[in-house]
């Protein structure tokens, strides 16, 4: 006498167990892409605002300081502290005289997005990150 299994409710079972294997690393994947892309888009507004306002100061260090909250202001609405960025303001070619007329402002930027749910056990979060970069040049009114 032979004793068949009854295999009903396997399909549902092998169904859940396919979508939960197959769901997971898709969401951590858009949880991922989505913090990349906040961050490049954050980094690109920061440094052409930064350059904008650089280029149309009154003095140097004015323009300086407002580039630096218009870079401040940028990460912030996406939730990433100046820390995690490197900046830089560089002028040519007279680096001493930023805002002399035909002078070239360029701002550069460097931001540390870490991906999510990785655990500082053995330091681990700090080697999980992308890195982010983004330049802007603008001219000095003649």
């Amino acid at each position: 006498m032979k004793v068949f299994r009854s295999e009903r409710g396997s399909a549902a079972l092998e169904f859940l167990a396919a979508g939960v294997v197959l769901l997971v690393p898709l969401v951590y994947l858009v949880l991922t892409l989505g913090r990349i892309q906040s961050a490049q888009l954050a980094s690109e507004s920061a440094v052409r605002h930064a350059a904008r306002i650089f280029v149309t100061a009154q003095n140097p260090v004015a323009a300086e300081r407002q580039a630096t909250t218009a870079m401040t202001d940028a990460l912030a609405d996406v939730n990433i502290p100046l820390s995690r960025a490197r900046t830089t303001l560089t002028c040519s070619p007279t680096p001493t005289n930023c805002l002399a007329p035909g002078s070239w402002v360029r701002a550069q930027m460097r931001v540390s997005v870490y991906l999510p749910f990785i655990p500082p056990v053995f330091h681990l979060d700090e080697y999980a990150r992308v890195v982010v970069t983004a330049e802007a040049t603008q001219r000095v009114s003649l």
